[in-house]
């Protein structure tokens, strides 16, 4: 089964928009275009879909995944951080200057956190610095 961590950063800018808003939510989509980035909405304001799977928490906030998606990465871990730029045009992050990104470690013997950008694999540059669920 898939989890979801976030890193300091993430925590972080979480933090900051639960004090403007109040209690979140993030959905983590399969989209064209913001597939990497998972959405934050205020709780309750996105309508979850039959098939769409709260993977746990972060920040104390549920993360749910469309069923699609999990298919796909239901053997993987997700660790969601902070990138420089704005985020979806619908989520909380948009206009922070900062954006959530999903990075992801396939299960392996190791943990090789990346994202997929430009095509490109990245590793995260702080591997191995403290995680919080």
């Amino acid at each position: 089964m898939a989890t979801v961590s976030a890193t300091p950063a993430a925590l972080a800018l979480l933090a900051e928009i639960v004090a403007d808003h109040g209690a979140v939510m993030f959905h983590q989509s399969g989209g064209c275009c913001d597939g990497s980035s998972p959405m934050c909405y205020p709780q309750g304001e996105f309508r979850l879909g039959a098939h769409d799977v709260l993977l746990g928490e972060i920040g104390g906030m549920p993360f749910y995944i469309s069923g699609r998606q999990y298919e796909v990465w239901q053997h993987t871990d997700l660790l969601i951080d902070v990138v420089p730029g704005r985020g979806g045009m619908f989520s909380l992050d948009n206009g922070r200057e900062r954006r959530f990104l999903t990075r992801f470690a396939r299960r392996t013997t190791r943990r090789s956190w990346c994202t997929r950008q430009d095509s490109n694999l990245w590793p995260l540059p702080s591997e191995g610095s403290a995680l919080s669920s």
